[in-house]
């Protein structure tokens, strides 16, 4: 049985004449809900894995944002239609248990937890990485281990310090890509004073073999390249479910994605194709975001984008361990975990579900040292694709509960999907597609992500199946059918 849609889930089976068990408490403010819904889309892969994107795609890869861009912002207007009317701490995954059956709940809640936790050890490397080299005395295993026990620590405070700590975490990530925009953009059109960088402008979108040197079909590569750098952009709708005001929480970070999208992504790399040739050597050999600052003279720039990205890495982490444990949460209160996933203490924190999503993250993190090109490889690229097995879900989900929604409650359709249902079927009938055209990619790749994803789903599919095929689904009212 599912979460009232008004308000966080009491502990299930509580018996009518007890006192309710504690709950998931409403500890984020709106500044915090604000600032996870503008920084939730600026992952760390924006500023460390777009230079590969550019090296292939070229000025093109500007195509290539827009799309997947796009694909995003139809993906989290469904989701937000359905979470406004039955905001839950499962978002998508309770979602699907109501629209499409308990198997679809289980399926894409496991796998999207999956893909959390190993995004932790990734992660905790990478921020372990800088933090080594500003302190060599430290070794890289001990500064992975700091970050995961203080961003756990956190976590298990109250949702409110996971809010404070992302407010901050994110703000750093708005305050450098606006800082980055302005100062990039004035470079562009040669206004910047005491900078001269004669090689930057709107020539080096077509002065080196064309806006699209290497062809339309670098757009889809690029496409299949950059889709996984927007993961994490549906964070807000899960934590809207522990605000004061979950529906207008969500209703709010639905209707500016589309800006925030177009700023941050788009106008950032705008900003770097125009200042930095797509085919200069800095690029690969720097980061992109590096060799543009460079290409203005602005010193200790290796440092700066050091300092940004780890505040990335860390909001990852903080989100990372958050957006796990209120998902292994949710699947506890729906009986698709143990039990003991869904019991919080006193201060609204789901202890069990947090501890036992960082102890999985802890062991990636052994294997990620460990054996780095085999057993956390398989990890990486087996987790790889569900991003866009999240996506069809939700497609798949907002059609079915849109008609249900319309049937049974009107009322609380306060967002809706335009141009319902063509806009939906042609979204997914998109992510199909990329699916598709990444198992066609095997030089960086794709198909093996695909194959390997689509393994995992098949195997957690499986026991979904067999296991408590008799399980009751949620209507939308929260009640069982």
């Amino acid at each position: 049985m599912t979460a009232s849609p008004d308000k966080v889930a009491a502990q299930p089976g509580a018996p009518p004449h007890e006192p309710a068990a504690p709950a998931l408490k409403a500890g984020l403010k709106n500044r915090h809900l604000s600032m996870i819904a503008i920084g939730g889309v600026i992952g760390a892969g924006l500023f460390v894995g777009s230079s590969t994107s550019i090296a292939i795609t070229g000025p093109g890869i500007l195509l290539s944002y827009a799309l997947v861009g796009l694909l995003v912002v139809c993906v989290l207007r469904m989701l937000g239609e359905m979470s406004a009317a039955h905001p839950a701490s499962g978002s998508f995954s309770a979602h699907a248990d109501r629209a499409l059956g308990p198997w679809a709940g289980f399926t894409i809640g496991w796998l999207y937890w999956f893909f959390w936790v190993v995004v932790l050890a990734i992660e905790a490397t990478a921020g372990a990485v800088i933090l080594e080299g500003w302190i060599p005395a430290v070794p890289q295993w001990a500064w992975s281990l700091v970050v995961m026990v203080v961003l756990t620590a956190t976590n298990l405070v109250s949702v409110g310090s996971y809010g404070e700590f992302e407010f901050w975490f994110a703000g750093i990530k708005v305050v450098a890509i606006g800082a980055f925009i302005v100062i990039g953009a004035l470079a562009v059109f040669h206004v910047l004073p005491g900078v001269d960088s004669p090689q930057a402008g709107l020539g080096n979108l077509t002065g080196h073999g064309g806006f699209l040197p290497n062809g339309p079909g670098a757009v889809l590569t690029g496409v299949t390249l950059v889709v996984f750098s927007f993961m994490g952009s549906e964070i807000a709708t899960l934590a809207a479910a522990e605000s004061e005001d979950p529906r207008r929480a969500v209703t709010t970070s639905t209707n500016s994605i589309i800006w925030r999208i177009a700023v941050f992504y788009l106008g950032s790399i705008f900003v770097v194709v125009c200042l930095v040739p797509w085919d200069s050597e800095a690029v690969t050999d720097k980061g992109s975001y590096v060799a543009a600052l460079d290409s203005l003279g602005i010193p200790h720039t290796g440092q700066i984008m050091n300092v940004i990205v780890l505040a990335s890495v860390l909001s990852c982490l903080n989100s990372g361990v958050y957006t796990a444990s209120r998902m292994a949460y949710s699947l506890g209160e729906r009986g698709d975990a143990p039990g003991a996933f869904a019991r919080v203490t006193d201060r609204g924190v789901p202890r069990t579900a947090i501890i036992a999503s960082v102890m999985f993250g802890f062991v990636a993190v052994f294997l990620n040292y460990r054996f780095p090109e085999t057993v956390f490889l398989f990890l990486v690229n087996s987790s790889g694709a569900v991003a866009l097995f999240v996506w069809l879900v939700i497609c798949f989900s907002h059609l079915r509960m849109r008609k249900i929604l319309q049937r049974e409650a009107p009322e609380r359709l306060v967002v809706k999907m335009w141009l319902y249902p063509y806009l939906t079927w042609a979204t997914a009938a998109v992510i199909v597609f990329v699916l598709g055209y990444m198992l066609t990619d095997a030089e960086h790749d794709g198909r093996r992500t695909v194959l390997l994803s689509l393994l995992v789903a098949a195997v957690v599919l499986a026991v979904a199946l067999v296991r408590k095929p008799g399980r009751p689904r949620a209507g939308t009212d929260g009640t069982a059918d």
